[in-house]
């Protein structure tokens, strides 16, 4: 928690329709040295509510960070990065793809969007958690993560 002063927990809004994915996303969170409060959506529509607090999110925080999926229901990741990063209140927020595609136009584009990194799931378990740790460590531990507003 040493690189994130004034902050007692880091917000997480998990964008991901896999049940399987989602649980070892929350296992790997569960482990952290700063509290993260998970919050998860399994559509881009439901992400979108979230963000922007309608219906049964009106009272939501906004995120320190989300980590996003691609390929969804009812509104693909890059629809959501797209709206996110024209969003006055929420373009700051950092966006971690984090899917099973390793399409090169897919990777392009969330760049394009102003992703703030893409990680391909490994199909590996074991890769698969090591990815996670990764990822806790980074962004929870060493990135500065912009001041909630």
């Amino acid at each position: 928690m040493s690189t994130q002063p004034g902050r007692s927990s880091v917000v997480v809004l998990l964008v991901e329709d896999d049940p399987a994915d989602v649980q070892l996303v929350r296992e790997a969170l569960q482990e952290s040295r700063v509290p993260v409060h998970l919050h998860v959506v399994d559509d881009g529509v439901e992400a979108l509510a979230y963000l922007r607090g309608q219906g049964v999110y009106a009272d939501a925080l906004l995120p320190d960070l989300i980590l996003l999926d691609l390929k969804m229901p009812r509104k693909s990741g890059l629809e959501v990065l797209t709206e996110i990063k024209a969003g006055e209140m929420l373009r700051r927020i950092p966006v971690i793809i984090l899917t099973t595609s390793d399409d090169p136009e897919d990777v392009l584009r969330a760049y394009d969007l102003q992703a703030s990194a893409y990680i391909t799931k490994p199909s590996d378990l074991d890769e698969f958690e090591r990815v996670m740790s990764t990822i806790k460590d980074f962004c929870l531990t060493v990135v500065k993560l912009p001041p909630r507003e």
